[in-house]
């Protein structure tokens, strides 16, 4: 009785050219092989010598061999199929990993997507792994190409200011571990939308890319330059003294106006200021940093074009500051408790010295039972970004009086930021549909440095609210510099001439040629004028004389929370709700 003889074993390299047929792979680019775990023998098709043209073939040889080209860790590939079998349990296991392969140190990395399944041994645990191996460099290059574009500024290719943020709060924090210095300097450019006005975006763009080119080549190595923003350049200049930083600053304020920008639309003239703070010493993070470079940028860009501002404390400053915390804090509380006031001052004719209107003037009652004036109030929240808020209040207050009163007429002053606020609009526009005959007895002064910026934009301002039934004053007139020609524009039915050249004209012969001016020229264009700040009954008399239509001051009443005008008991009870409420 003859016994069967077991047929022979493959080796490992009979099953990869099985499995694995080598002309298939080498057209695609792959390889396939086998890896005997337990020999550790690792077999490949014919193809791998195309792919991996410059490692030996003994070092592909075996797991252990080829594991030593691996980036980043040697056990990336027995790593990966641990990690799996705990995942998915004993069998024919698929699994799939991305590894670099570095033949030297001077040798860029060549990136393997690695793609197999592994088969169990007796004891459940891998035993041979057949997969394919296949080169993907052009993935990581993309992968690196979009972190490349996620961390800097697709124009000038710096850091980004996302980018350049962490790397300010990286370097302040590696500065006061070490006890060093550094400095952070934001730059800005000069009047760049004037280039965009001029020239257009693209060239704005150049001049952009040009100037971060030449602050870039003023660098030090290890000195980082990023875009904070449209018109800005952030700089962190590690190791770097207050001394240090002036001398930096003269380095980038040479390279950007020492010489012309091209462009494509001919050659501009370009210059950056500089705001600067010393890190940790005077920034204890990137946000305190960032906020006193912003300062002192400011602060350059206010003395003048092309100058360089270092932020040091300033005990005036500071208490400033506090003391606008402080006010804001009483703004807001004052509109919440309803303590936001008026004050009535009487505008009377010149001839008769009937009563015209009434100025509304705001007021606040403190929590001490004091009352600020509008000049303790307006400034302020107009710094703070408070007064759309207060006007918002004065306007329902004055809506309210003119419900109340319907015999009186009322003027109310709004702000620059109120023209074009759209929730006022919105509140001013539901109160005169609410109230329709309100309308022909409003007032509403804007000062004349509102007109002065955007002509357009006023004059839309203006159409809506006559649209509405309300009458348009510019007050303060004479203080800047807006034209009858533009007055004639606006379509303003009056002009309110500035206390400061009315107050004087009975000793002043400069001041009553220029009121008079005004006066004959608000005449010709069909426009009422009033004159504020009338002290004397001699000035009275001359404004009359030139056919001033309207006066106000102190000759005829200053401004009183008492109503001047009687209202009946059930409206004064409306208007004490209101105030309460």
């Amino acid at each position: 009785m003859s016994s069967a003889v077991p047929a022979p074993r493959p080796s490992t390299a009979q099953i990869a050219s099985d499995h694995f047929p080598s002309s298939i792979l080498s057209l695609l680019g792959q390889a396939a092989f086998v890896w005997d775990l337990a020999t550790d023998a690792l077999a490949w098709t014919g193809a791998v010598e195309d792919l991996f043209r410059d490692i030996p073939a003994s070092t592909l040889a075996t797991g252990a061999s080829f594991s030593t080209l691996l980036e980043p860790s040697r056990s990336v590939r027995s790593d990966a199929l641990l990690n799996a079998a705990a995942a998915v349990g004993p069998g024919c296991v698929p699994y799939r990993i991305e590894y670099g392969i570095r033949v030297s140190t001077a040798a860029p990395v060549c990136w393997i997507e690695e793609t197999g399944v592994w088969f169990a041994g007796p004891d459940g645990r891998p035993s041979r792994v057949q997969g394919i191996v296949r080169i993907n460099n052009e993935r990581h290059a993309w992968d690196e190409q979009l972190l490349k574009l996620s961390q800097h500024d697709p124009l000038t290719g710096e850091l980004n200011r996302a980018h350049l943020i962490a790397a300010l709060a990286e370097a302040i924090e590696e500065s006061a571990r070490f006890r060093t210095s550094l400095s952070f300097m934001l730059v800005g450019i000069d009047h760049l939308a004037r280039v965009n006005d001029s020239f257009g975006f693209d060239v704005a763009d150049e001049v952009i890319s040009t100037i971060a080119g030449r602050i870039r080549s003023r660098l030090r190595a290890g000195d980082q330059l990023g875009r904070f923003s449209g018109n800005k350049f952030g700089l962190v200049l590690k190791n770097c003294s207050i001394d240090d930083a002036q001398i930096a600053v003269g380095r980038f304020l040479a390279a950007v106006g020492g010489e012309i920008v091209p462009t494509r639309s001919g050659p501009v003239s370009a210059t950056v200021s500089i705001g600067a703070v010393s890190a940790p010493r005077h920034a204890r993070n990137a946000e305190e940093a960032i906020n006193r470079a912003q300062e002192a940028l400011a602060a350059a860009k206010h003395r003048r074009s092309g100058s360089f501002s270092m932020w040091r404390p300033n005990v005036e400053r500071d208490t400033q500051r506090r003391v606008n915390i402080r006010v804001t804090d009483e703004i807001v509380a004052a509109l919440n408790e309803r303590r936001i006031v008026l004050a009535y001052e009487p505008v009377v004719s010149a001839s008769s010295r009937d009563p015209a209107f009434y100025e509304c003037l705001v007021r606040m009652r403190t929590d001490d039972g004091q009352v600020l004036l509008a000049p303790d109030i307006v400034p302020v929240a107009e710094r703070l970004g408070l007064i759309r808020l207060v006007d918002h209040r004065v306007l329902e207050l004055v809506v309210a009086e003119l419900s109340a009163a319907p015999d009186v007429s009322l003027s109310l002053n709004i702000s620059p930021d109120t023209t074009i606020d759209p929730d006022w609009w919105a509140g001013i526009e539901s109160l005169m549909l609410a109230h329709p005959s309100l309308a022909q007895r409003l007032i509403v002064e804007i000062t004349e440095t509102v007109a002065i910026p955007d002509l357009d934009e006023v004059r839309g301002f203006v159409n809506r609210l006559k649209s509405l039934g309300a009458k348009i004053a510019i007050d303060d007139f004479g203080a800047g510099y807006t034209s009858f020609r533009n007055l004639r524009a606006l379509g303003v039915d009056i002009v309110k001439i500035d206390g400061a050249f009315v107050q004087n004209i009975a000793r002043s012969a400069d001041d009553r040629a220029f009121v008079q001016t005004l006066i004959d020229l608000a005449r010709r264009l069909g426009i009422k004028t009033v004159a504020e700040w009338v002290q004397d009954e001699e000035s009275a008399q001359l404004l009359r004389d030139w056919g001033c239509d309207y006066i106000q001051g102190r000759l005829i009443g200053l401004a009183s929370q008492r109503r001047p005008w009687p209202i009946a008991a059930a409206a004064a009870a409306s208007l004490a709700r209101q105030a309460v409420y």
